[in-house]
């Protein structure tokens, strides 16, 4: 980092920043109330105790895979149109098609529903507008932000997110309790501030892409994005730990079955266990932010990894509400470190003109680990049981931190941000 004084943030960082809040938290609610949703219609009337079976369980494992397919599809080519377009005007156009989706929610939440396949098919078009939003909203922060504060806008960044996904699940539980349509009444709202938020932020004079955006040259921009990142061993290591060991480590899919069957509390007890999620996260990144990680960066990148995954063994072992909240909390922490150091490395190891690109990439692969990692739990908790697939989950974590750490030696070996530099 240079020796220039940090100062104040920019009026449009912190625009952006506010727009990060509304994005997020109406997600994470959504999130959290169409799992609680499909749970409900598929154990609705059973007398209490009764085991649900592992039917339930598989169809929460669906509800990431619907969300995860259009992303994988989509991302490449969202990446490459916000390589080419005005990256403002890309996420506006995502964040309306987002409030769409919430709005489809609501409708069908208000038929008093008792088929869960609309369900899926609303959050495959969420999970497109996903797509459309993820690649230029992640990258406008490095465009917005001057070189000396590119680490706390990131860390700041980060905690806006995670701040909203502390009050997004509350909220969304409690509303839920008033009732079904409220929470996605007030997602589709937020989400339209955002955009108003968005609107108005300042134009970056950022590198574009200039031939024209046909159908070959988007699919050479996608490949340009997958060849990039496979040649360079501290990209490819970075975000690869990321989608195996979320891939196997997350829970997060299952917690309606975990509070409905192994802790016996409702969809507000739900947003709860959601919600401590986000204040480790928080927490977590609000310290970065004020202390940044200077040394030793891709050793403590594998160590935060393996106590993700035993926080996770912990969730297995426990009845008890208030030891899985202390456990969300740790992992979600130990998540937020590497996601911090992750959202630093992929930018700086990345020219300008790729950005988009590489961060659309990078999207398919935070959604294999988190949308794709809720469908392997629930296949995973179809086929051994809503506990042995949380283990499975975290001994597999650890197994992959073991590996990354005797493979990955490039990314293992990184001491400082500042030795991350884009390689031809």
């Amino acid at each position: 980092m240079s020796g220039e004084p940090i100062g104040p943030l920019p009026a449009g960082i912190k625009k952006l920043l506010w727009a990060r809040l509304l994005i997020t938290g109406p997600i994470s609610g959504i999130t959290t109330i169409v799992g609680w949703q499909v749970w409900d219609i598929l154990t609705r009337g059973l007398p209490e105790g009764q085991d649900a079976g592992r039917g339930p369980l598989l169809a929460l494992g669906l509800v990431g895979l619907a969300e995860f397919v259009p992303t994988a599809v989509a991302s490449p080519f969202t990446g490459t149109l916000a390589d080419r377009f005005d990256r403002r005007r890309v996420v506006l156009i995502g964040l309306v098609m987002e409030a769409s989706a919430a709005i489809m929610f609501g409708i069908y939440a208000a038929t008093d529903p008792t088929k869960v396949w609309p369900l899926y098919v609303i959050v495959f078009w969420f999970g497109v507008t996903q797509a459309v939003v993820s690649p230029a909203l992640r990258a406008l922060p490095v465009d917005m932000s001057p070189p000396h504060q590119l680490q706390r806008v990131i860390a700041l960044n980060t905690a806006a997110r995670q701040g909203a996904g502390i009050a997004g699940p509350v909220l969304a539980g409690f509303a839920y309790g008033l009732s079904a349509t409220l929470p996605y009444v007030v997602a589709a709202v937020m989400l339209i501030a955002a955009a108003f938020s968005v609107s108005r932020l300042p134009e970056t004079s950022i590198k574009r892409l200039s031939s024209a955006p046909g159908a070959k040259a988007v699919l050479a921009d996608a490949r340009d994005g997958l060849r990039f990142i496979r040649h360079q061993p501290v990209l490819l290591g970075a975000i690869g730990l990321d989608l195996f060991a979320v891939l196997f480590g997350g829970v997060v899919a299952l917690l309606p079955a975990i509070a409905d069957t192994r802790l016996g509390v409702d969809a507000f007890g739900l947003g709860w266990l959601r919600a401590s999620i986000g204040i480790g996260a928080a927490l977590t990144t609000l310290f970065l932010a004020w202390r940044p990680l200077q040394r030793h960066v891709g050793r403590v990148l594998l160590v935060t990894v393996g106590i993700f995954g035993v926080a996770t063994l912990v969730i297995g072992l426990t009845e008890s509400f208030a030891v899985v909240f202390i456990a969300l909390f740790v992992a979600a922490g130990s998540d937020a470190i590497s996601v911090f150091i992750r959202s630093n490395i992929v930018p700086l190891a990345t020219p300008e003109d790729m950005r988009a690109r590489v961060l659309a990439t990078e999207s398919v692969f935070i959604g294999a680990s988190n949308e794709l990692g809720a469908f392997e739990s629930g296949l995973t908790a179809s086929a051994f049981g809503l506990v042995g697939a949380i283990f499975f989950g975290g001994f597999g974590t650890i197994a992959i931190v073991v590996g990354w750490w005797i493979f990955f030696p490039t990314l293992r070996n990184v001491d400082r941000f500042s030795d991350v530099v884009p390689k031809a």
